[in-house]
């Protein structure tokens, strides 16, 4: 048997294994308390190193509207501090933004940046909105990639191949070709492993928000461009309801933005320690 071929058959076996794994641990409900991503991370074995940080809208779109202010000047705001103590806080870990001031940014330039700097992570950052004013609606909820926009999912993949396997791959394997068929089959995998991932860091931000009494809407999967393209774990974070009064007051506030910092740190932290165990 040629050395081409005996490494097609493993990388063909490996990745069977590994479908195996994961259709036998399927999520029966992303956003139960008792669900084993909200209870238990596990390691991913990929390196938290850099993260990107997306604040949402910006410029001629301000998002959601309150009666004080809009979303985009909010979901900067704290991005901008969650950054910063990402960087005080994490040593070796690098933060990039989509934007850094009140600038519009067409919404497929942002998962293409944490593409362009094969980021671990991907966080978009946004607040919510009730169709009235009179609605009861309040509290957080996190969101995943639905699957139906999974497919989309295949040129970034394609792009980062080589930081998602480890340094040495290709005198370990003898290479790995996007163009070989068997290839999707990795393909595949990596696109349910950055879906599990992304529950995970989304469950885990809205188990830290609850620490803060905050109503728990849970994780919810959508089909969101935003994060259909992005290469790596991704998620967007509802802080609030710009339309409730209460909830903007809190969000505007420095001690309300100060523990929404705190409470999605400590998720990044943990998902970082998990992966890296």
């Amino acid at each position: 048997m040629t050395r081409n071929l005996y490494v097609k058959r493993l990388t063909l076996f490996v990745a069977t294994v590994f479908t195996l794994t994961l259709t036998t641990s399927s999520i029966t409900s992303l956003s139960s308390p008792d669900s084993p991503s909200r209870q238990d991370p596990k390691a991913t074995g990929q390196p938290v190193r850099t993260i990107v940080l997306d604040p949402g809208h910006g410029g001629r779109d301000p998002g959601a509207r309150g009666m004080k202010s809009n979303e985009k000047d909010i979901a900067l705001q704290v991005a901008l501090k969650l950054g910063k103590k990402i960087e005080d806080e994490l040593p070796g870990v690098k933060v990039v933004y989509t934007r850094k001031t009140d600038v519009f940014i067409p919404l497929y330039e942002r998962p293409a940046l944490a593409n362009k700097h094969k980021a671990d992570l991907f966080i978009s950052i946004h607040c919510n909105a009730a169709a009235t004013r009179r609605s009861p609606a309040r509290g957080t909820e996190t969101l995943v990639c639905g699957y139906n926009r999974l497919g989309q999912q295949d040129a970034a993949i394609r792009e980062n191949a080589s930081i998602l396997l480890e340094d040495n791959y290709e005198d370990n394997y003898g290479g790995f070709d996007p163009k070989d068929p068997s290839s999707m089959i990795v393909f595949q995998l990596m696109k349910n492993q950055y879906r599990r991932e992304s529950i995970k860091l989304a469950s885990l931000m809205q188990d830290k928000f609850s620490t803060s009494n905050r109503p728990d809407r849970g994780v919810k999967e959508q089909s969101l461009a935003v994060l259909s393209t992005a290469g790596m774990p991704a998620v967007l974070t509802e802080l609030g309801f710009m339309s409730s009064s209460t909830e903007e007051n809190y969000m505007l506030s420095t001690a309300g933005q100060k523990e929404i910092v705190q409470n999605l740190f400590d998720a990044i932290k943990t998902y970082k320690t998990a992966a890296e165990r």
